[in-house]
């Protein structure tokens, strides 16, 4: 299956699996971009993917990210969904600068990585009670 995307800036490479056993593929920053310390910004990834009917596009930090440059997702993973493909929305990386010095990203840098996961949107019955017996709350298996 082809995924259609729209590049920003052409002069920048399409996202790419790195490696023939990558699951989730590299985008890159469009703008050169720092973030200050303690602050969190929004880094463009230069496309617009229309994800396809039973997918959603997973945003999450490269592996390296954290300990190279001192930044992660502020709140773990993006997602974007089927509908988020008109000609303004592009990709944009949310980053959170837990360092106590300004981090600059490059144009052309590594940024994040996407992953498509298949997706079923369900209904919901409400119930006056569950039948389960209970494990505990949370942090119930540590």
């Amino acid at each position: 299956m082809n995924v259609r995307i729209k590049r920003i800036d052409s002069n920048l490479p399409l996202p790419a699996y790195e490696t023939a056993g990558s699951v989730g593929f590299d985008l890159l920053a469009r703008l050169e971009t720092t973030v200050h310390p303690g602050s969190i910004e929004l880094i463009p990834a230069n496309v617009i993917i229309e994800v396809p009917q039973g997918y959603s596009l997973l945003l999450v930090s490269r592996s390296s990210t954290p300990r190279k440059h001192g930044l992660t997702k502020p709140h773990g993973i993006g997602v974007i969904d089927q509908d988020y493909c008109g000609p303004e929305d592009e990709i944009k990386i949310q980053v959170y600068n837990f360092t106590d010095a300004s981090v600059t990203i490059e144009r052309g840098q590594k940024i994040a990585q996407g992953l498509f996961v298949k997706t079923d949107r369900l209904g919901f019955e409400e119930v006056d009670e569950v039948k389960r017996e209970s494990r505990g709350g949370f942090g119930s298996t540590d």
